[in-house]
This record gives structure tokens, C-alpha cells and sequence, in this order.
């Protein structure tokens, strides 16, 4: 039989383990003397913005970057033709350069796009 007082010990060790557990686990922030802190974060951004506050947006020209998507498509266009010419055995000269062209054209575009 248990008596009464070893009863009444029990479920007060156990009412203080119950209060207790939570306020150690608030306590992970605290300094405990002889354990380093914790180093920086190598990011030096880290901080400096909320993660609830958007990051500034780049103002973006859309008229400007709708006129480069379609110099990129109508250049992209004239390509399959230019590749027909080499396959009967004749370069168009200025295919190479059209082929650097759709090259800026799209980091650019990909650069405005993705900041």
C-alpha cells in the first residue's frame, strides 16, 4: 500500500517537472558561463532584413524588357533558316552574330527577371 505522503511527493515532483521542462527550454538563448557563443553568421545579409519584410523590388522597365523579348524571339525566328543554309553548304555571314545577339538578348532578359 502506499501512504498518503509518498502520493503527494510524487505528484508534486511531478507537477515541477512539468513547469519546469518548458522554462528550460526558453532558457537555450541563455549565456552559459565556460560555453562559447555561437560564432556570426557568414552571411553578412543575415539580419539586416526581417524575414516578414519583403525584399526591395528592382524597379523593372516592362516596355523596355516586352521590346527585348520580342527581338529575341523575331532573331530566334531567322536561326532554323540560317542552319537549312549551312546544311545545303552556304554560312549566312551574319548568322554568328545573330546567335551572339539571342545570347545578350537572354542574359539580359534572365538578369532582369532573376535578381
Amino acid at each position: 500500500m502506499w501512504r498518503p505522503a509518498v502520493i503527494r511527493l510524487d505528484l508534486l515532483s511531478g507537477i515541477l517537472l512539468i513547469f519546469l521542462l518548458p522554462a528550460h527550454a526558453q532558457m537555450k538563448d541563455v549565456y552559459i558561463p565556460g560555453i562559447p557563443p555561437p560564432p556570426a553568421p557568414m552571411d553578412p545579409d543575415a539580419g539586416k532584413t526581417a524575414p516578414d519584410q519583403p525584399k526591395l523590388q528592382r524597379h523593372m522597365d516592362l516596355a523596355k524588357l516586352q521590346q527585348e523579348a520580342d527581338d529575341l524571339a523575331r532573331t530566334a525566328q531567322t536561326i532554323p533558316t540560317d542552319v537549312a543554309s549551312v546544311r545545303r553548304g552556304a554560312l549566312p555571314k551574319d548568322t554568328i552574330q545573330k546567335l551572339k545577339e539571342i545570347e545578350k538578348l537572354s542574359k539580359r532578359l534572365r538578369a532582369e527577371l532573376n535578381p
